[in-house]
């Protein structure tokens, strides 16, 4: 989730000393303004919190049947539920869209041509979010998370060194070593969006698709699947459990008991034979059937958190006894546990001991169980503490010392006590399992029922039972005493930990040595599972397995600029929850020069460290030295490397979470930027200042800017207002520059253009008249809603007077990047693939090769001659345009 926010940060003692001030000279010193960075990061974790009530958020997918609603991780997570729902409207609005939307449009993809040329993976090397040359003010470097990647939402491992991870949107990932020099085994499926990885008794994989986080960057999935030899093989289409039922769900856990396997689901709970893989799932439960699709109330907005199961409990002695964790994050009637009567119908557990049993305190729930069969621990995430307490959303952890799911069950831990447990999330607003609606693992040694690791924000462990617990895994290094910003130092005195936000949790063994595997917002790390720890009971052995053959990292942006060197070019993007990558021309290790959620991007073509990036809602900063810093952390503007040049529009009410930039096709030195106003400045990387951004329009109270274009000082704005489901309108404005002849286009519901969500244009530097506009979400064949219309690309050539439907043979899939490419042809970047339209064609290809199926976030033309590709699960990716030439011959000649 939004991994590096708050609203505000008391430095300690310890710390100000850490910065150079004797203890003394720290106590008698005002209290000084926190970093940028950590600023960033709490401020915007609290604004996430104090707005995460119950109006259903949603389960951010880009496809759930009837998916609408809010939140994110990090970047996950978007800042409040409100915001965080940003990423979903995207792809739903008007309306809801129906289950099968996405499959049908992979389904058409397999049948489509090639262009010649394959796509090469641009960061496939390591990357460094401490990395010692960036260790200026803004970035996150020093904090000891260490080498990254992208979100890890399931994790599993044997005895043989054999570890399986899944990304949030970047598949199944193996490693035959412990962990380390990882290989891609899901890469031929329709979904690459983890929900859970689970190795059964005989040895087999199961991969369950759709992610489970009801995060705004959460995708659903088209199934479950079963890879019977997970050391050697590849999971393929035709491994997938069942039918088609559990397509377009998420799926929070996979349990096993007898003979059949339990899925929870964002549709219910369902169950299916683990001998016979054949014939369909069956739903065991689901508390609103109304909602499900199909239903009477199928098409209510609330429908896709009406039945949303969390975990699965069953008793290790007898597998017919079953308790269901079932309910909305955000509170709902139907929260609460369930277990079958006598009469075969599920029923409300009215009592299970201290594990609250009312609907205002069930809220995301997480099961284990020891391998003893003698204890079963729970987290339990409450709505209605996420609603009052600022500081937290967790009631408890807790365990039932009769290993039965029915308890009786005793309350182990709580906020305040892991807290005091060396917890580094000390500050109001920012405790442990304040995020608890996105983070959690549980996991038991299974060697000892009362040793035990919880995830949450943080990384906790018990080794009796939950008595005390120490926090192997803090949050970062900088409140502690041994943190120091001295690059020779890299983390200081302490040792490394983990990223933040914990997804995942396994158990394995390499050449004899027993590790953890935790999974979280950076990738996926061990240690050994009865590891050391320092006095502050802090690990002493983490390591990251992030080597850079695992790329899942989650882009939203791509810049690109010759190195300074003269050789070769500099690479950046923006990040869900890592900051800002560099990768610059002869580089080893990629480096993060600006922390916190990394969201639109500015590179100068001809010089790459120039930069400007947004963090989040227009909050922009730029460098002009790609934010090299010599390490002596200062914040007097003089020495500063980076300089916040947000526009005035820099607010949640004002824009979006990832609010676009850009600069004008022919003057570089003109930006253009999205909120509620479209802002322009005119002096390039030379800005250092807010306050040198100018309004050239108000695009109206409660309108906020989705993409902006310029070629020539003629500017096109796309925007939403409202943006959710409910009363969904967009619009597009065009003027000039310099504040003049603004107007705002007709685009009437039941006309060409669609009413869903623009997501980019592309203006034709030779006219700036031409114009192509790029729509998000499905026609109305799918979606639920007023005025869904056909298609999601449309041409102009009055500016925007009228429009023409190009999307010709293009599979009805959201769109999100459109790109003219100098030899005259389009490419186009959707949640599916990336497109080529070649000059003087109407039809579409597959651009190139070797893509992932993930989402193409934004696609951008770097001086290289090659496309690069960001896609939000798998790295950024790039492509030779010089053999787009070759395009008419014939694909077998390639």
């Amino acid at each position: 989730m939004s991994n590096r926010h708050r609203r505000r940060l008391l430095i300690s003692a310890v710390t100000l000393t850490a910065l150079g001030l004797t203890a003394n000279q720290a106590l008698a010193a005002p209290a000084p303004k926190p970093r940028p960075w950590q600023a960033r990061h709490l401020a915007d974790v609290a604004r996430q919190h104090a707005a995460k009530t119950g109006s259903p958020g949603h389960l951010s997918s880009m496809l759930t049947a009837k998916d609408g609603g809010d939140d994110g991780g990090a970047d996950e997570a978007f800042n409040s539920m409100e915001s965080t729902a940003q990423f979903t409207e995207a792809r739903t609005a008007p309306g809801v869209v129906a289950p099968g939307a996405y499959g049908a449009a992979w389904a058409q993809l397999q049948s489509m041509a090639h262009t010649p040329g394959s796509w090469s993976q641009v960061t496939n090397k390591p990357y460094n979010s401490d990395d010692p040359r960036y260790r200026d003010v803004n970035s996150n470097s020093s904090g000891g998370a260490g080498d990254v990647t992208g979100r890890i939402t399931g994790i599993a491992a044997d005895d043989e060194g054999y570890v399986y991870a899944g990304g949030a949107n970047g598949g199944v990932f193996r490693s035959r070593t412990g962990g380390g020099h990882w290989q891609a085994i899901s890469d031929k499926l329709p979904s690459l969006s983890t929900g859970a990885l689970s190795l059964d008794g005989a040895g087999r994989l199961w991969y369950a698709t759709g992610e489970s986080n009801t995060g705004a960057t959460s995708f659903v999935g088209t199934g479950v699947y079963v890879l019977a030899d997970p050391k050697h093989g590849e999971f393929e289409p035709r491994m997938r459990v069942g039918g088609a039922e559990l397509e377009s769900t998420t799926i929070h856990a996979l349990r096993f008991g007898g003979d059949r396997v339990w899925a929870a689901t964002s549709r219910g709970v369902w169950s299916h034979s683990t001998s016979d893989l054949s014939g369909p799932w069956t739903l065991e439960f689901a508390p609103n059937p109304d909602y499900l699709p199909g239903g009477a109330k199928a098409s209510d907005p609330s429908a896709p958190y009406k039945n949303i199961a969390n975990d699965i409990a069953i008793d290790p002695r007898d597998p017919t006894k079953v308790v269901l964790a079932v309910g909305w994050r955000g509170g709902d009637t139907y929260n609460g546990f369930y277990s079958k009567a006598a009469d075969g119908t599920w029923q409300r557990v009215a009592s299970l001991g201290d594990l609250p049993t009312d609907a205002a305190n069930v809220g995301n729930v997480t099961f284990a169980r020891s391998a003893d069969g003698s204890r079963y621990y729970a987290i339990d995430q409450s709505p209605d503490v996420m609603a009052h307490n600022p500081d937290t959303g967790l009631k408890g952890v807790y365990v039932s010392k009769s290993g039965s799911p029915s308890g009786p069950w005793t309350l182990i831990a709580d906020k305040d006590k892991l807290r005091n447990s060396g917890s580094a999330l000390q500050g109001d607003g920012y405790q442990p399992g304040i995020q608890s609606w996105y983070n959690q693992f549980l996991q038991v040694d299974p060697n000892n029922a009362d040793h035990v690791y919880a995830g949450l924000e943080e990384v906790f462990e018990t080794k009796n039972g939950g008595s005390s617990w120490i926090t192997p895994g803090p949050y970062w290094n900088f409140n502690f005493p041994c943190w120091s910003i001295d690059p020779a130092k890299q983390t200081g005195d302490c040792s490394p930990t983990v990223h933040s936000d914990q997804h995942a949790v396994a158990i394995g063994s390499y050449h004899g040595q027993s590790s953890v595997y935790v999974g979280n917002d950076g990738g996926i790390y061990s240690r050994p599972l009865n590891g050391a720890v320092d006095s502050g009971g802090h690990a002493k052995d983490w390591k990251s397995l992030n080597d850079g053959t695992i790329n899942t990292l989650q882009y939203y942006s791509v810049g690109i600029g010759k190195d300074p060197s003269g050789h070769g070019v500099a690479v950046s993007g923006g990040l869900q929850d890592n900051g800002e990558s560099i990768l610059r021309a002869g580089d080893k290790v990629m480096g993060s020069d600006f922390g916190g959620d990394g969201a639109d991007t500015i590179v100068d073509p001809n010089n790459g460290c120039n930069i400007a990036e947004e963090y989040v809602y227009l909050d922009m900063w730029v460098t002009q030295n790609c934010a090299v810093n010599n390490g002596a952390w200062s914040t007097d503007p003089t020495k500063a490397t980076s300089y916040e040049v947000a526009p005035p529009d820099k607010a949640a009410s004002a824009a979006r979470f990832i609010a676009p930039i850009t600069t004008d096709a022919k003057n570089t030195n003109t930006w253009v930027a999205g909120g509620q106003h479209v802002w322009v400045q005119d002096k390039g990387f030379a800005i250092r200042s807010g306050s040198e951004w100018t309004s050239a329009y108000d695009l109206g109270v409660g309108h906020v800017a989705t993409a902006v274009a310029a070629s020539g000082g003629t500017v096109y704005a796309g925007w939403c207002g409202p943006c959710n489901n409910q009363g969904f309108t967009r619009g597009i404005a065009v003027g000039n520059a310099d504040g003049t002849g603004w107007h705002q286009l007709n685009l009437p519901v039941d006309g060409t253009l669609p009413n869903r969500y623009v997501s980019s244009f592309a203006v034709d530097a030779a006219n700036a008249q031409h114009v192509f506009v790029a729509f998000s979400g499905f026609s109305r064949s799918w979606t639920e809603g007023p005025g869904a219309g056909i298609g999601h690309l449309f041409e102009s050539h009055d500016g925007g007077a009228t429009w023409a439907d190009v999307s010709a043979n293009l599979p009805d899939v959201p769109a999100d990047s459109i790109r003219l490419l100098p030899n005259g042809g389009l490419a186009l970047g959707t949640d599916l693939a990336a497109f080529y339209r070649a000059p003087g064609d109407t039809n579409f290809k597959v651009l190139g090769r070797n893509l992932p199926t993930t989402t193409v976030m934004q696609l951008k033309t770097g001086p290289d001659g090659k496309l690069y590709a960001a896609t939000h699960g798998r790295g950024i990716w790039s492509i030779d345009l010089a053999r787009l030439g070759r395009d008419h011959r014939d694909e077998q000649d390639d």
